[in-house]
């Protein structure tokens, strides 16, 4: 699956880039280019430099040395927005403040009350928060057997995921700017506890190891309620042998998504439904999922919000209800309680 035709005769939507990270350069836009839903047309950097060498690396026409110049470029319909994690909330209210569509990258915010102040902005233009895992077949098959309750009722949710990083200079070990494992990566069990249960949680407790030196959490496991029993369970580290895996537990059997967050982009994917007759693996069936690029879907998915073909499956009171869940489980690291959700 590598792009929705249903879309063929849209005019396809302009867009821009205001920032040149890595998983952008490397991931997100060269997936969103195989679309002929959309156009990246823009990118810009702080640096002139650094921009052009993007644009050219990536073949896109037009690089800007300042992030106001692509906003104040009239054919952008929308901005991409991977910035640092503290940038997040003030360049996409610029944005929105320049009529520019957002798409940005998580977390959204720091806080939950930092991203309510999207809340104003998202009634002129379309926000959303870029999980491109929802919109990627292997979690939607996945949902949909539980939908079938070929699982039976779905108890738990659990998570690892972890990779192995100790560079000083990276933004992920910046603790002023929203570095860490809950901001970087937890956030991914978290929308996938909400995704699955299809419901908000109550309360979570975590326990938290910080660098000493980065002062960033670099070991977070945590417990979430989801309410009738239902429990999403997850550890996420930036300092442990990388590794991804999702499973999904009911009354009657498990899914497992092998590795859930960065399948081979473009490529074939698999899920392994167990009926658990075996504890050794006798009763598990592979389901293989066609070729896919979840960022060409999640960039299509906004594309079509834009032009008004679909509504935006994902918006910014979705984007709040996330960071609430971040919120407790930072508030629960200093009192080492469970933390109810929202409050």
């Amino acid at each position: 699956m590598q792009g929705d035709d249903k879309g063929k005769s849209m005019k396809p939507v302009v867009w821009g880039v205001i920032g040149t990270a890595k998983i952008g350069r490397e991931r997100v836009l060269p997936g969103m280019q195989k679309s002929k839903l959309l156009e990246i047309r823009a990118i810009a950097s702080r640096s002139a430099a650094i921009a052009r060498k993007a644009a050219e690396a990536l073949g896109i026409p037009r690089a800007y040395g300042c992030y106001e110049a692509l906003l104040e470029d009239p054919e952008i319909e929308v901005v991409y927005n991977p910035l640092p994690n503290h940038l997040h909330v003030p360049l996409t209210l610029r944005a929105a403040e320049a009529e520019k569509h957002v798409l940005c990258e998580k977390p959204i915010a720091l806080t939950a009350q930092e991203a309510e102040l999207l809340r104003d902005a998202a009634q002129n233009v379309l926000i959303s928060e870029a999980y491109m895992v929802r919109f990627h077949p292997q979690w939607l098959r996945a949902r949909e057997l539980v939908r079938e309750g070929r699982i039976g009722p779905l108890r738990a949710v659990q998570m690892f995921f972890g990779y192995h990083n100790l560079d000083s200079d990276n933004i992920r070990n910046k603790a002023d700017i929203g570095g860490g494992g809950l901001y970087d990566i937890g956030c991914y069990a978290i929308v996938a506890g909400r995704f699955f249960f299809e419901s908000e949680p109550t309360r979570g407790i975590a326990l938290i190891d910080r660098d000493p030196d980065f002062k960033t959490d670099r070991f977070t496991s945590a417990l979430v309620d989801f309410g009738d029993g239902r429990r999403l369970d997850f550890t996420v580290s930036t300092q442990v042998a990388p590794q991804q895996r999702l499973q999904l537990s009911g009354t009657k059997g498990r899914i497992e998504l092998p590795i859930p967050v960065n399948p081979p982009q473009g490529a074939t994917t698999r899920i392994f439904v167990d009926d658990c007759s075996s504890l050794g693996g006798a009763g598990i069936e592979t389901e293989e999922i066609p070729e896919s690029d979840h960022f060409l879907l999640q960039g299509e998915a906004f594309s079509r919000a834009v032009r008004g073909e679909t509504a935006l499956p994902y918006g910014v009171e979705d984007a709040i209800a996330n960071m609430k869940v971040i919120d407790a489980l930072f508030r629960s690291e200093k009192t080492g309680r469970w933390e109810t959700i929202g409050k």
